[in-house]
């Protein structure tokens, strides 16, 4: 049996697309595809992938051309691939003539000709105008979003509005932002989505506002601190056929959505118990994040962070919770939580006047997954074993400050009329709405 294999992104899958799978498959007997997970294209420096990984799988799936489909997830798999799969040919487009040369080391190497006059570029540009979002805050995120948005395709940042129009008129000068509006009103009448970046306390207000006027919404974490509140608006978005997102930036990181992935699996056996813990030294400065009337404080400011890795691989469906908080001047500045699980136990630990390791462990029954301190911005995880001949340790880039993954996915689910995103599901965003209701009204919680 002669076995072939061949990568490719297939974003808007096309006839060219299914012309070269069909080419490759006509080399061999058997044919193995792989659909890059990477969708940040380095060469052009934007992110230009409007279906997500599952989705591109699925339409490769459709073509009945792949007998096996497979993920790359990281830069020197195709010749991890080639020895795993005991691969005869490797075929790829001509326009990548010669750059894959170095594989004839390890089976023949093909070049394919390409279906000239149709392109996935090609296709985006047809489909799609750009989308003017407006951003509603000019604080620290705020600061570090526009910049993100330059490297996704098809996102314009047209509109700002903050409460205060002075700082709305420097962050417009500061990011070359065209309109600087009067009010939140006016804002929405002039964009079609918006970047919700303002205290805790007004995210419900202005994410409803928005969807009513049928405006997609992304809105900085946490979302919400109420349960019943988060149903409401993404019921809301529903209705009015728009997307309501929460931007957690660590839910959208290629490494830690790869991380999640693997252990799925089973690769470190069923999960027992996640430990998860960030913090910050805030000192003496009273500002919005140590204020009590603006929902400050460590569970508050970082809580959604700790849960994400908990809700993804626990699941929904816990016995019980309970909060250990230290205070001062009426918020936390430290809190540990406990989570039970019917097969588990989860714990996670929060400060901004503590200092704690800040690392994630993932507890398994065959071994154990280690990510180091700042876990959050995921760019290197281990799998440890009693066998330490088989720990494995893993390397990602981590471009930016990230934001740039959770608006690629933003914009995706737009184009795609997508109401949820698998990175961060919407009943994931309730439940974390929920443990931060449950700790805003002081259920199971004790002062230590």
């Amino acid at each position: 049996m002669i076995k072939v294999i061949t990568y490719g992104t297939y974003d808007l899958l096309h006839q060219g697309h299914i012309n070269l799978l069909r080419r490759a498959k006509e080399l061999g007997d058997y044919l193995i595809v792989g659909v890059t997970n990477d969708s940040f294209d380095r060469e052009r420096g934007k992110l230009n992938v409007f279906n997500n990984v599952l989705e591109r799988v699925e339409a490769v799936k459709a073509t009945g051309l792949a007998d096996k489909i497979i993920i790359e997830d990281y830069v020197g798999q195709k010749i991890d691939d080639i020895q795993k799969y005991d691969v005869d040919i490797f075929a790829i487009g001509s326009d990548w003539e010669g750059k894959f040369d170095y594989l004839n080391e390890y089976c023949r190497v093909v070049y394919l000709p390409r279906t000239e006059g149709i392109s996935s570029t090609m296709l985006r540009e047809d489909l799609q105008d750009d989308i003017r979002i407006g951003v509603v805050g000019t604080g620290r995120i705020a600061k570090r979003f526009v910049p993100e948005s330059e490297f996704v395709s098809y996102v314009k940042i047209t509109d700002v509005f903050d409460t205060d129009f002075g700082k709305s008129c420097f962050f417009a000068e500061q990011n070359r932002i065209v309109n600087v509006r009067h009010s939140y009103d006016e804002l929405l009448e002039n964009v079609d989505a918006v970047y919700v970046a303002t205290p805790h306390l007004s995210h419900y207000e202005l994410c409803k506002k928005a969807i009513l006027k049928k405006k997609h919404v992304l809105c900085e974490t946490p979302m919400v601190l109420n349960g019943v509140e988060a149903k409401e608006l993404f019921k809301l978005a529903e209705k009015y056929g728009v997307v309501m997102m929460e931007a957690n930036k660590t839910a959208h990181s290629p490494a830690f959505n790869h991380l999640i992935t693997m252990i799925k699996s089973g690769v470190i056996g069923d999960v027992v118990d996640v430990s998860a813990s960030e913090s910050k030294l805030w000192g003496d400065r009273f500002t919005r994040e140590l204020d009590p009337k603006q929902a400050g404080g460590s569970m508050f400011e970082m809580g959604s962070y700790t849960l994400l890795p908990i809700i993804k691989l626990m699941g929904l469906d816990y016995t019980n919770i309970n909060f250990y908080s230290k205070m001062r001047d009426g918020v936390d500045v430290y809190t540990r939580g406990v989570i039970r699980y019917p097969h588990g136990v989860c714990s996670f630990q929060l400060g901004l006047g503590v200092k704690t390791e800040g690392n994630l462990v993932i507890s398994g029954t065959k071994g154990y997954a280690y990510v180091p301190s700042p876990w959050w911005l995921t760019d290197y995880y281990e799998f440890r074993f009693e066998d330490q001949n088989l720990n494995k340790k893993f390397f990602y880039k981590w471009d930016g400050a990230g934001l740039r993954y959770e608006i690629q996915e933003f914009v995706s689910c737009i184009f795609n009329h997508r109401f949820s995103t698998a990175r961060l599901r919407r009943r994931e965003s309730v439940v974390m709405a929920e443990i931060m209701q449950q700790f805003m009204e002081r259920k199971n919680f004790m002062e230590i």
